[in-house]
Order: structure tokens, then C-alpha cells, then sequence
């Protein structure tokens, strides 16, 4: 996967805690497509939409650097991750 990614599926799930308070994730809530815009996010990272989300995505590492959801900040214990080509989790 090069830097030259012209889409995405984020996987948005809430991030809890194990009894030890070791984090871990929880069932997928959210799975939106994003297109590359062509534009550059204020993170630095080429900028993706869709489905009312706007994201900044390192094509490199396939990581999500900044979102949001709908206009607003991704609620408060929520994680956004790039699904894996065969569309499970990373």
C-alpha cells in the first residue's frame, strides 16, 4: 500500500479496558468509506471523505492522525482505525 491510496474504510469503535485497565477495543460501531480529497489536512497528512466524516490519514502507516464525525470532534473514548483489505481490524 503506497502513498498513493485513493480510499479507505475506518473502523470507528469505543476503546475500553480489561479488569487490569489494560486498554483494548470494542465491537466495531461504525464502518465509513473516505476518497482522497486532494487536499492536505491541517495534520499534514492528505485529507479523505465520506459518509459525513473528514479524516487526515498517513498513507504510510495507514493511520488516522485527525477526524471528524458528522462536524464534531470523534466523541470522547472512541478510536478510528484503517480496516485491514480483508476488512478486519488492525
Amino acid at each position: 500500500m503506497g502513498s498513493g491510496e485513493s480510499h479507505f474504510d475506518i473502523l470507528l469503535q469505543p476503546q475500553t479496558a480489561d479488569f487490569e485497565g489494560h486498554p483494548e477495543h470494542g465491537p466495531v460501531l461504525r464502518v465509513i468509506s473516505v476518497r482522497a480529497t486532494g487536499a492536505q489536512g491541517e495534520s499534514g497528512y492528505p485529507r479523505y471523505a465520506g459518509e459525513g466524516v473528514e479524516a487526515d490519514i498517513d498513507p504510510r502507516t495507514r493511520t488516522v492522525e485527525a477526524i471528524t464525525v458528522d462536524g464534531d470532534e470523534l466523541p470522547y473514548g472512541w478510536v478510528a482505525e484503517i480496516a485491514e483489505e480483508d476488512g478486519a481490524a488492525s
